[in-house]
């Protein structure tokens, strides 16, 4: 398991984000991605493995998840 402060994270939204509040904020830890809503960043988060959160950047970008 990997704990955060995340006041201590740098949490970062995409530069793609179109504003409208439906974004997703990703934190880089000491050895995992933190990912959490930006609507309610006090309601946790969710932690990855870099390798993890790479396959879901590879799968977004080739269109294969959609909403």
């Amino acid at each position: 398991m990997h704990t955060l402060n995340p006041s201590q994270a740098k949490w970062r939204k995409s530069s793609r984000s179109s504003g409208n509040g439906a974004c997703v904020e990703a934190a880089r830890l000491e050895t995992a991605i933190g990912l959490r809503d930006s609507k309610n960043p006090d309601a946790g988060h969710l932690t990855i493995s870099p390798e993890a959160f790479a396959a879901l950047l590879t799968r977004i970008k080739h269109g294969e998840l959609t909403a």
